[in-house]
Formats: structure tokens, C-alpha cells, sequence
């Protein structure tokens, strides 16, 4: 069964150019409509897990969501948050975001280059005596960061910030569809809730990331492409190879 229409979960792309390749070489059409959206949790939700901002002196950051949902939490919880507070992020765009909420030159601000080992070398021996809150998401895995947080024997807690919350997508006629795109655990919450009787049969999908295979996996879907690999790097690279070799 030929591959003509494929959905990416995702909100349609800045630059679509890579796509647009795909289809002038194979004759395919993206859609792209996310699965999920992303929300602060709310002041009450974010009360049951017992954390208490004024107590920490350093915050990690891996996303611009967590950001806006730690601001807007503090500000919603009444918690003034010192000038004295260091921001470690995991890269140097994530850090730039904080421009929205504070200025930027007086605060004491660090990225790394995206991965857990950068944040913990920015960290050190200089800053080993903070305090630190390590934000997440209902659906994001920290375990990298806190092992080595555990390992450097450095003071710290994680608490979720953000949810996911799944969208309507009962207009979408997923058998129009031979191939689907999923990033994240949140997807296949939403498809389960929103086709509850779906069934895979001939439909591919392609998974982008380790956090979205187990999911998968767990919701009984069959993965036909992985994604990133050295050789596809990107979803537009991992579909284009995949046509390739069933031409």
C-alpha cells in the first residue's frame, strides 16, 4: 500500500521546505494538526505536590513553557521571586525566553548546548551549594538530570509545572491517512481518548524521539519509522528514506 497522505502531530512548520521536498519527489501531502496543547497547571494542581518556590535559589529550565507556567505560578501564588535567583537552561533559546519575564543583564543566567551533562557542568563547584528546582512537565522524563543531580550530591527537587492537554480531533478522519507522526506520550493519550476503537491495520507511523516509543509501544501501535537516526536526523529525512526504499 502506497504512502500518499501523512499527519504530523505537530502545528504546521515555519519552514516547510523539507517537506515540501518530500512531496515534489514522491507525490505525498502533509497535514499537520497537533494532538495536544500544552498549559500551566493550575495553582491548585500545582499546590498538591507540596513545593514551595521562596525555598529554592536555582531553577532549571528545559522548555519556554515551563517558564511562562513558573511566573505566572509564582505570581498566581504570590511569591516574589529574588533577584538573587539563578536560572540554569538547557539551551542557550530557552535561556533568551527569559527576556519575557525578567531583565535579562541583572540576573544570573546559564545554558548549556541541550543536554543534561552541559546544565551539570555549568553548575560546578561554584554554584554546588543552591538550591535547586528542576521543572517538568506531566509527560517529560527527568531521569537523566536527576541521576546526575543525585551523583554530584547536589540539593534538589522536580515538580511538574505544565500539562498536556489533549485536543479535539473527532473532525479528523484518520483512516483518510497512510502515515502519522508522533512525538510525544501526549499523542497517544489523545488518540485514545479521542478514537477510543482505533484500529492501526495498513497505517504506518513514525515515531520522533525515545519518549514517544515506549508509549507506542504500551498502546499497541506498531512503529514502522524511527526517528532521529544518524542517517535521518529530522521526520522529512526518516519519511523520504522510508518511501525510497519501498520504490
Amino acid at each position: 500500500m502506497a504512502v500518499k497522505k501523512i499527519l504530523v502531530s505537530q502545528n504546521t512548520p515555519r519552514v516547510l521546505t523539507p517537506y515540501q521536498a518530500v512531496t515534489e519527489k514522491y507525490g505525498v501531502t502533509f497535514d499537520f494538526r497537533p494532538f495536544f496543547a500544552v498549559e500551566p497547571l493550575t495553582s491548585r494542581e500545582f499546590r498538591s505536590q507540596r513545593v514551595n518556590l521562596a525555598e529554592y535559589t536555582a531553577i532549571v529550565f528545559s522548555s519556554r513553557h515551563a517558564i511562562d507556567a513558573f511566573f505566572q505560578l509564582a505570581e498566581e501564588l504570590r511569591v516574589k521571586i529574588p533577584e538573587t535567583m539563578k536560572y540554569f537552561c538547557t539551551t542557550e533559546l530557552v535561556a533568551m525566553y527569559l527576556q519575557k519575564h525578567i531583565v535579562y543583564r541583572k540576573r544570573k543566567i546559564f545554558y548549556g548546548t541541550g543536554t543534561p551533562d552541559s546544565v551539570l557542568a555549568l553548575i560546578g563547584p561554584k554554584h554546588k551549594g543552591e538550591k535547586f528546582l528542576i521543572t517538568t512537565s506531566d509527560t517529560s522524563n527527568a531521569d537523566a538530570m536527576t541521576r546526575l543531580f543525585e551523583a554530584r550530591g547536589l540539593d534538589f527537587k522536580t515538580a511538574v509545572f505544565i500539562k498536556s492537554v489533549s485536543q479535539d480531533m473527532k473532525d479528523v478522519r484518520l483512516e483518510e491517512y497512510d502515515m502519522i507522526v508522533f512525538y510525544n506520550p501526549a499523542d497517544v493519550k489523545s488518540l485514545q481518548e479521542n478514537f477510543p476503537d482505533f484500529r492501526q491495520g495498513d497505517i504506518r507511523f513514525v515515531s520522533y524521539g525515545r519518549s514517544i516509543v515506549k508509549a507506542m509501544e504500551e498502546a499497541g501501535l506498531r512503529i514502522d519509522v524511527k526517528a532521529p537516526t544518524p542517517e535521518a536526523p529530522s521526520v522529512a529525512r526518516a519519511i523520504e528514506l522510508y518511501l525510497e526504499n519501498q520504490a
